[in-house]
């Protein structure tokens, strides 16, 4: 098993019981274990990994509860380039609405 299960100290390592394969708890508007928190341009942000090896990005400060973006792929990027997918969005997000703007 990978190293990231905690030895129970007879040398086994075990899942944590209530895992469950293939699911991930309702998060939707909140931070959870596996995501990281950002603060840009006074705008906060969960940043959390998807399964087409991208990144889900929460806008937890948005008026749109839920509402965000996602980039694919994003293996390997600094937060430098996290930073600047959040810059990115929210140049294109009317401030009024909190949706992307209409063309």
């Amino acid at each position: 098993m990978k190293a990231i299960y905690p030895d129970n100290g007879d040398g086994d390592r075990e899942a944590h019981p209530q895992a469950v394969p293939g699911l991930r708890p309702d998060t939707e508007g909140a931070a959870d274990g596996t995501s990281l928190t950002l603060e840009v341009n006074g705008e906060v942000f969960a940043c959390r990994p998807n399964e087409s090896g991208g990144t889900d990005y929460t806008w937890l400060s948005g008026p749109n509860p839920g509402y965000g973006f996602g980039v694919s792929p994003t293996l390997n990027q600094s937060l430098d380039e996290h930073v600047q997918n959040i810059r990115d969005f929210l140049d294109i997000v009317d401030p009024a609405t909190g949706y992307l703007e209409d063309d």
